[in-house]
């Protein structure tokens, strides 16, 4: 067996042993006894969900690289639990939340820009070695591609590095310090999630309209639940799965059209098939919010979408392999230093227009991780959430292109000084 072969390579085998875990946890976290009681105090379901795999995968025992269970889940899962999440959605309310969602993604978008530069520039301190590298292999030539991932999304970060040109191995190690360094950033978004009060309380958050808002959907809820039958959950799963299909169906065309015509788009992912799909289904499930399909909340259709996004959070947590860290130590210091001016920026304007730990934690996420987590961490505060996510990780496509190819200028400028 080769050194880097999981032990176990059947993508079927390791979908059960995921669903395994999630089952572990819940049940673990519905129990009574009064050690899972308090161990469920301090440690979310969202995140055990999340860091199980993770230890499995840096272990050897399975390989988020290796598997295509990921791509399955966010293609196929993904849109199917948006559309079950967006259908019992108060279009209205979300509307009512106001500017400060926008304000804090932006926020975020620029922590991003401005942080890459001030974490070289911090590291390049320590480390002056950091600078030695040439042509291809210069540093900030791999940062910038870092850039375009955590604002827009793969298809920004491969349009880094076209622009900039990074060796295959540099960026390959970029791929390393983006993978991680996100990953540990959601497990705390992950934790602080499901007890937000403290970080509210500390950011002097007015956080009325989210608790009127998640009040209202509640109250729906109440409203028309039943238990569903075996009809209610067909129906549920084929319009999940059935807009999914559309959804395919149309980026099949959308993408390699725009991709042909109006290549000039393709800063906007408008050539990207994930992009269309994730916009489509998202669309496609707020225009039924306005249908009586709206009423099939009541059988559990957010419930249904949750199971579809934890199976996808678990593929998530097999893409972090904690030991990779020692590989290139300096270069996940400037990583982690970029989170941390990150975080810095949007906590200060956080506090300065008192919005609630919601928006930092979704508004970091939309340009971090995207369409395919930000609506995870926003579900983690409540399921009706999750479109906010989406709509600003949807933003990030469009800005990724821009604010990477900024922060890489900066950072050139900075290596050449």
């Amino acid at each position: 067996m080769e050194e880097n072969t999981p032990l176990l390579t059947n993508d079927a085998v390791v979908f059960g042993l995921l669903a395994v875990i999630l089952a572990f946890v819940f049940a673990t976290s519905a129990s009574k006894s009064k050690f899972w009681v308090k161990f469920y105090t301090y440690v979310p379901t969202v995140l055990l969900c999340y860091f199980i795999p993770a230890v499995f995968n840096s272990l050897g025992l399975i390989s988020g690289e290796s598997s295509s269970l990921y791509f399955v889940a966010s293609r196929y899962l993904l849109p199917a639990s948006l559309v079950l999440f967006t259908i019992s959605i108060d279009l209205k309310g979300i509307l009512k939340l106001g500017p400060k969602a926008l304000t804090m993604f932006l926020a975020g978008s620029f922590g991003i820009i401005i942080g890459g530069p001030l974490a070289m520039l911090t590291v390049g301190l320590m480390f002056p070695d950091i600078y030695s590298g040439s042509g291809p292999d210069e540093l900030w030539r791999g940062l910038s591609t870092i850039a375009g991932s955590w604002i827009g999304g793969g298809a920004n970060q491969t349009a880094m590095l076209e622009v900039f040109g990074a060796s295959p191995t540099l960026f390959g190690q970029m791929i390393a310090v983006d993978v991680l360094v996100a990953n540990l950033w959601m497990a705390f978004l992950l934790y602080w999630a499901a007890k937000p009060e403290k970080l509210d309380k500390l950011l002097k958050s007015d956080t009325s309209a989210i608790l009127e808002l998640r009040d209202k959907i509640t109250k729906f809820r109440e409203g028309i639940m039943r238990i569903p039958s075996l009809g209610d959950t067909m129906v549920i799963l084929g319009i999940g799965f059935g807009i999914t299909g559309i959804s395919h169906l149309a980026a099949d065309f959308l993408a390699p059209w725009f991709g042909e015509n109006f290549p000039e788009l393709n800063q906007y992912s408008l050539n990207s098939a994930f992009f269309w799909i994730v916009v489509i289904a998202t669309t496609l499930g707020l225009l039924l919010s306005f249908t009586k399909a709206r009423e099939l909340e009541g059988a559990g259709a957010s419930r249904m979408g949750s199971v579809l996004l934890y199976v996808l959070v678990a593929t998530i947590g097999m893409q972090m392999d904690l030991g990779a860290i020692l590989d290139n130590p300096v270069f996940f210091l400037i990583g982690i230093f970029w989170m941390i001016f990150h975080v810095l920026i949007m906590s200060l304007v956080a506090w300065f227009i008192k919005a609630p730990f919601f928006y930092v934690a979704v508004g970091s996420q939309a340009n971090v991780g995207g369409a395919a987590s930000a609506p995870i961490v926003a579900s983690a505060f409540d399921a009706s959430l999750a479109p906010v996510g989406v709509l600003l990780a949807v933003l990030g496509y469009a800005l990724g292109t821009y604010g990477a190819y900024l922060s890489g200028l900066m950072m050139q400028w900075i290596y050449g000084m």
